[in-house]
């Protein structure tokens, strides 16, 4: 026993030195509960179905960037048409059920660091995020700030806070300061971080709803569920069959659900680095690059003279200095944009831009490789190749 014993001990000792004591506790642990608290803060109070849909979405934030693009450009889409153009749009469902709500699409779109926070910290912690919507909905529920109104019903189940739309076919989404609604803050060093749409007055205390948003097309793709007993989402994909029936479902059985819960797809993420190791490992790609790497990743590979070629992610096609002038450009313009818009979210760190740059850099890269087919076709002569190099 004692030669058994001491063998064991050998083996923990060794452990220990391979592997510091804390890193599987540092692994699993993206984000502590003040931070978690302060993320939330925006989205906690928001109806059950449009929470789980924002959740899942969040993971795939180049797929929001797209779909807020996609929207402002296809306002007049409704009914049959949006349906059928939804459908040949390549975003995960959750992004795709979320084209009836601009305002959530559109703060998730200017606020994109929150946004990818928001993502990590439901990807490697999603017990702990589920947890602290709860937390949070009990404080307000406590301060008198959430309660049933004509917009909402707020209803304790098995200690659990499930807030539902009045209207099933009517979802409204509620602004409000959460420096207010939540009560004493118990965490100065980390405020809540909050986003007031165009008309709203901050400091208001009560909920402020703007007009309710008849579910549509779109919302035939919101598949998901707050499973709080359970600390995640749990996913159907034949829920609100009755909104749009033109949805082949059986295609994302096996890419959105396992056992009933719903699953990650990393294609989806669109090369997007994931926050910590232990979320990269398991679906199989890195973790989110330095700036040195976000460069490479942009489509940046400098040249034996020093210049910089330009190429869009994914694709093989050889950039000019014309090309990267155009980049860099754009990349200034942005800059100023950001520096003008509101500061609600100030402080988080720069991985939204480098994500909102990479998708502006590559869509900059396939103008200017159009435009280079297209003049080289004209000199040639050829008819019929002067759109070659579009897409």
């Amino acid at each position: 026993m004692n030669k058994l014993f001491a063998r064991i001990l050998a083996c923990f000792l060794v452990m220990s030195l391979v592997v510091p004591f804390g890193l599987s506790a540092q692994t699993k642990t993206v984000y502590k509960q003040e931070e978690l608290n302060q993320i939330l803060a925006p989205i906690a109070l928001y109806p059950d179905d449009l929470i789980a849909q924002v959740l899942m979405a969040s993971t795939y934030p180049l797929e929001v960037v797209e779909a807020t693009r996609w929207v402002k450009a296809n306002p007049a889409l409704k009914g049959t048409q949006l349906a059928t153009a939804l459908e040949k749009q390549n975003w995960d469902p959750s992004v795709k059920s979320l084209v009836n709500f601009p305002q959530v699409l559109n703060m998730m779109n200017d606020q994109l660091d929150w946004t990818q926070k928001l993502g990590n910290a439901f990807l490697a912690q999603q017990k702990d995020v589920m947890d602290t919507i709860q937390g949070l909905r009990a404080k307000a529920k406590t301060q008198g700030n959430l309660k049933t109104t004509k917009e909402q019903k707020v209803v304790v189940q098995d200690r659990v806070i499930v807030i539902q739309s009045a209207d099933p076919q009517v979802i409204y989404v509620p602004t409000y300061n959460p420096t207010v609604v939540y009560g004493p803050w118990p965490y100065p060093a980390y405020p809540p971080y909050y986003y007031y749409p165009p008309g709203y007055t901050a400091g208001v205390a009560m909920f402020s709803f703007a007009a309710g948003v008849a579910v549509g097309a779109a919302w035939g793709y919101a598949w998901g569920n707050c499973n709080w007993h359970g600390g995640d989402v749990s996913v159907n994909v034949n829920k609100n069959i009755s909104y749009n029936n033109q949805i082949n479902r059986n295609a994302y059985v096996n890419q959105v659900q396992k056992n009933g819960q719903w699953q990650h797809n990393p294609e989806h993420r669109r090369g997007v680095g994931y926050q910590d190791q232990a979320t990269a490992s398991r679906f199989g790609q890195q973790t989110r690059p330095g700036p040195d790497q976000r460069k490479d990743y942009r489509g940046y590979t400098p040249d034996a003279r020093g210049q910089q070629a330009g190429t869009r992610p994914g694709s093989r096609g050889e950039g000019t200095q014309a090309m990267a002038g155009q980049q860099r450009a754009q990349g200034v313009q942005m800059g100023a944009k950001r520096g003008q818009s509101g500061q609600a979210f100030a402080g988080m760190d720069r991985s939204g831009a480098d994500t909102r740059m990479s998708s502006e850099r590559g869509r900059a890269s396939q103008q200017s490789m159009s435009a280079m087919h297209s003049g080289a076709a004209g000199r040639s002569g050829g008819p019929g190749r002067a759109g070659g190099g579009r897409r």
